[in-house]
């Protein structure tokens, strides 16, 4: 084995494989046995984090950086001037082996450029994890791209073999793929997805039956959206996220900030990245609506196509929805608790235990983790100490984010402090 070349390849096709932010691992329960390699049990070189916040490795690769497409926003597109590699499905099998037995990793990434065509390069990954399953004994998580417009019957062999599927819709709207990516056509992305959604609800109901049944993608699948390579407001972001969740049952949608690196007429200059703060913000809309039983026209529609930057989005539906509250904390269902800003779930599950025995006020809110600089202004309990119910939506958003700036300076200071 040539280990100068295996290594230029690993630096090569790791670096091209960072834009993709889809690899979460939760979800798995594939247990080791018969004295195999690895255990993806209660976990998933990048680093992501299960469902209750455990972080886990994945050796994160492309297959192969050579692409037949030329999509404008992708670093890979065969028009780019980069030097390009291409690893054999040998090496891939034998690099993740290796990482794991030296404790490097619990799991593998594995994405593609296309090359040849969709099926081509959709049967080179799963001969990649049909190895390590078969061959190797592996056993740790194992999460492959879907190569949008892969057959139906390659689709159904990947999540025999992986334990998360996923395709990138890359664009939210179908005119912004029309435009920066004219050789690919919608159907290519979602013809996979339907493949995937249809055998999970298939094995699910002939799990019933028979315990037997080889086990499909029990991750579920996944995919992301770039966020900035075209003019989409975050309503046309999240309205096609809340679409894909509904149709194709997606375990997450993944929003990916765009990095310009590439002079286009039809993309964003150089130097203009998507703030870092608008990811974030679409990542809190996506669990409100995934957790807290928010619509998504609640937060986002034609008055408010895009997300407040200044506050978070939940505490900006509360400003523009002031005839809904105070809330009484002894009073208010699971569902309005649950719209109040700075009330967790976990906060709600306490207060309806604790309310059972007695009236809760601004104390008790207090040692169960309340943010109260936030809460306060939302809520009405039994206490007398802050009742002032005549302030604008503009008055608390500045209180609010006043005293969030002088936490931030104390807790600055405190640390401060710890090096002199």
């Amino acid at each position: 084995m040539n280990f100068e070349r295996i290594r230029e390849k690993l630096n090569i096709l790791a670096d091209a494989a960072k834009y993709d932010v889809s690899c979460a691992s939760s979800g798995s329960t594939r247990k080791n046995s018969k004295n195999g390699l690895g255990n993806s049990t209660g976990m998933g070189i990048c680093h992501s984090y299960t469902e209750d916040g455990r972080c886990v490795s994945l050796l994160k690769i492309l297959l192969t950086n050579y692409c037949i497409y030329d999509c404008a926003y992708c670093v890979t597109r065969k028009s780019n001037d980069v030097k390009r590699a291409a690893f054999k499905i040998q090496e891939v099998v034998d690099l993740t082996i290796n990482f794991y037995r030296r404790n490097y990793i619990e799991g593998l990434f594995l994405s593609s450029g296309i090359f040849k065509n969709p099926d081509y390069t959709m049967e080179r990954l799963i001969a990649v994890a049909k190895k390590l399953r078969e061959e190797e004994n592996f056993n740790g998580y194992i999460h492959l791209k879907s190569i949008p417009g892969a057959s139906d019957e390659l689709m159904y062999q990947a999540g025999l073999y992986a334990d998360r599927l996923s395709v990138n819709i890359e664009v939210p709207t179908v005119s912004g793929l029309k435009l920066l990516a004219p050789d690919k056509k919608h159907e290519d992305f979602t013809k996979p997805m339907l493949k995937v959604k249809n055998e999970l609800l298939r094995y699910k109901n002939e799990r019933k039956i028979i315990k037997s049944t080889p086990k499909y993608a029990p991750a579920g699948q996944s995919t992301q959206m770039i966020v900035g390579a075209t003019n989409e407001t975050d309503k046309d972001v999240m309205y096609s996220a809340t679409f894909y969740y509904k149709k194709y049952h997606m375990k997450r949608v993944y929003y990916s900030g765009y990095v310009p690196v590439a002079k286009d007429d039809r993309l964003p200059s150089i130097g203009s990245q998507v703030p870092m703060l608008r990811e974030n913000r679409l990542y809190q809309t996506d669990w409100l609506l995934r957790f807290y039983g928010f619509a998504v026209n609640e937060i986002l529609n034609n008055d408010y196509p895009n997300l407040d930057m200044d506050v978070d989005p939940k505490l900006s539906w509360a400003l523009r929805n002031l005839h809904h509250f105070p809330v009484d904390i002894n009073k208010a269902d699971k569902h309005m608790l649950a719209r109040v800003p700075g009330l967790g779930m976990l906060s709600v599950g306490k207060i309806l235990k604790a309310r059972q025995f007695r009236k809760l006020n601004w104390d008790h809110l207090k040692k169960m983790g309340v943010a109260l600089n936030r809460a306060q202004y939302f809520l009405v309990c039994d206490s007398k100490s802050w009742e002032q119910r005549d302030l604008e939506a503009e008055q608390i958003k500045g209180m609010i984010l006043q005293n969030s700036k002088g936490k931030f300076r104390k807790q600055y200071s405190q640390q401060l402090a710890l090096f002199n």
